[in-house]
């Protein structure tokens, strides 16, 4: 899938990480060849490689943000939400998609977000680094944890698909990382050996039931839980008292796509 294609597996809403919705191609340069890499503004290496679960056969997982001319949206055939390539495994997102993916507490487009192998970036896809805690709240339990606890009971223990279970266990480290730190964990080296071991498929399936159960198990406990309810004091309706906030903020992430669309004329 487009998001987390090669090494990791399905993509975390479903339908890949910008659902539907064709790449297009158009008149003046619209097409992906005309959009990336001329108008991109960050890429950078995600999956396994960022994730420091990186084997002698893993791909190099590329992930961008480009910014469409803002006289393109002008036109009855708007621009491509994505585009995928030029290079192999490759997928960028046109920024206004990849900001709403991202306030929705999207795990792939976060983790571009905290990536550390940053490839490419303008001073426009800098400026969206640094506002990258705005697009955090408490919608992070629904994405990152629900994500991996469901597809987590789709496998089958009699024939499970390894690399997909440790990609699920991956999920619920970062996940509850990020209720208890503020940030998603893209760095799995604490984790490598054991990740790894899921993966060639010596684990004992009992075991890694323990895993998921501990994982979810802590993520209740954790006082950070208090920011999003769970009968607890600061639900979502109160502005929560964790690590991260009730809502995102919009306003923040408003204010710079406008920017984006002025400068972009």
């Amino acid at each position: 899938m487009p998001g987390e294609r090669g090494d990791d597996g399905a993509g975390p809403d479903g339908a890949g990480p910008d659902g539907a919705g064709p790449d297009g191609a158009g008149p003046d340069g619209a097409g992906p060849d005309g959009l990336v890499p001329r108008h991109l503004i960050l890429s950078v290496v995600i999956g396994s490689r960022a994730y420091g679960l990186a084997t002698a056969a893993s791909d190099v997982d590329r992930r961008g943000v480009f910014v469409a001319p803002t006289p393109m949206f002008w036109r009855l055939d708007k621009p491509p939400t994505h585009v995928e390539g030029p290079r192999p495994e490759e997928f960028s997102w046109e920024v206004e998609r990849f900001c709403a993916l991202a306030l929705e507490a999207n795990p792939t487009v976060l983790e571009c977000l905290w990536s550390p192998h940053v490839e490419h970036v303008t001073e426009t896809g800098a400026r969206l680094l640094a506002i990258r805690k705005a697009f955090l709240s408490v919608r992070a339990e629904r994405s990152f944890i629900r994500y991996a606890d469901t597809q987590f009971r789709r496998i089958t223990p009699e024939r499970p698909k390894w690399k997909q279970v440790m990609h699920m266990i991956r999920l619920l480290i970062s996940g509850r990382h990020l209720m208890r730190e503020g940030e998603p964990l893209v760095d799995m080296a604490e984790h490598r050996e054991r990740l790894l071991a899921v993966r060639r498929g010596e684990v004992p399936w009992p075991e890694i039931v323990r895993w998921r159960d501990d994982l979810l198990a802590g993520l209740v406990a954790d006082p950070a839980r208090a920011a999003y309810g769970g009968g607890t004091p600061g639900g979502p309706g109160s502005g929560g008292s964790g690590v991260l906030p009730a809502e995102p903020d919009r306003a923040t992430v408003e204010e710079f796509l406008v920017d984006v669309r002025r400068s972009a004329l």
